[in-house]
This record gives structure tokens, C-alpha cells and sequence, in this order.
């Protein structure tokens, strides 16, 4: 079928991503085109542990966690366009470059991650990613990630 979407529900996204509780920063995987895209999400609540120092009476998402998440989903599709990859391979957050905060994501918002494959030299992969809220653009970044086996 030419319009089936290949998602990824929470069991899928554990089997891939050695993140957890409090770290895992994506809840499913709407569709991806390995070696070209992925689209996820998150949704932030109040129970978020964060919330209870960022900030007590004004809880706001922080920024660097929105650039983990994008980082997460950039992981999440490098793990699904290598095909026969090793057990003992994970994708490193080895840089990001031109980041911009557009708006705070707050208790309640449902993050669109949408990550875009760029380019792959040497292990060293590179992608654009976006977060958005509600359809608005809340942070935009270029993120490298290093494949590595350890």
C-alpha cells in the first residue's frame, strides 16, 4: 500500500534506544522512511520529573531536553536504515549546531519530532531536526550523531 505508515510503539522504541525512565524522551514513532525521515512524539506532563525544579510555579520543558528528544528520534532512525547492525551499537549525541528556541513547550504540549537524514561520513551522521507544538515550529537544530560500537 502506498500510503501505510511505518510507526514504532513504546516496546519497539525500548528494543532500540538503551534509554529509560526518566531519559526516554520519545513515546512513539508515527512513520519513517529509513534512510530519509522519521516523525515521533512526545507528550510532556506535569509528572515530568523535571518540573519539579524547572521551574516550581512556572513549569517550562527545558530546551536541552527538546534537543535530546530530536536527538533520541535521530537515533531511532539510523538504528532503522542500517540494516544488520550490531547488538553492541548505539548512536552517541556527538554534536549539535545552529539550535533556536522559538517557543517554551509546557505540561500538557504533545511534541512533533520530525528528523530529516542529511548526510554520513565515517560513522559521523548528521541530520535536521524540528520540534513542534500545535503545528508551530518550538525548536530547530542540526544534529550529529556518531555511530559507535562498544
Amino acid at each position: 500500500m502506498a500510503n501505510e505508515l511505518n510507526s514504532l510503539d513504546i516496546q519497539e522504541i525500548l528494543s532500540l534506544l538503551p534509554h529509560r525512565y526518566p531519559m526516554l524522551l520519545v513515546d512513539r514513532v508515527i512513520d519513517f522512511i529509513p534512510g530519509k525521515s522519521l516523525h515521533a512524539i512526545k507528550n510532556v506532563t506535569i509528572n515530568e520529573p523535571i518540573f519539579t525544579g524547572h521551574f516550581p510555579n512556572q513549569p517550562i520543558f527545558p530546551g536541552v531536553l527538546i534537543l535530546e528528544a530530536m536527538a533520541q528520534a535521530t537515533g531511532l532512525l539510523g538504528f532503522k536504515t542500517v540494516e544488520n547492525r550490531s547488538e553492541n551499537e548505539l548512536y552517541l549525541f556527538a554534536a549539535v549546531d545552529n539550535a533556536r528556541f522559538k517557543k517554551p513547550v509546557l505540561p500538557g504540549d504533545t511534541m512533533h519530532l520530525h528528523v530529516e537524514f542529511l548526510k554520513e561520513r565515517r560513522n559521523l551522521w548528521k541530520f535536521a531536526a524540528e520540534a513542534k507544538v500545535d503545528g508551530k515550529l518550538v525548536c530547530s537544530a542540526e544534529i550529529m550523531c556518531a555511530r559507535r560500537e562498544f
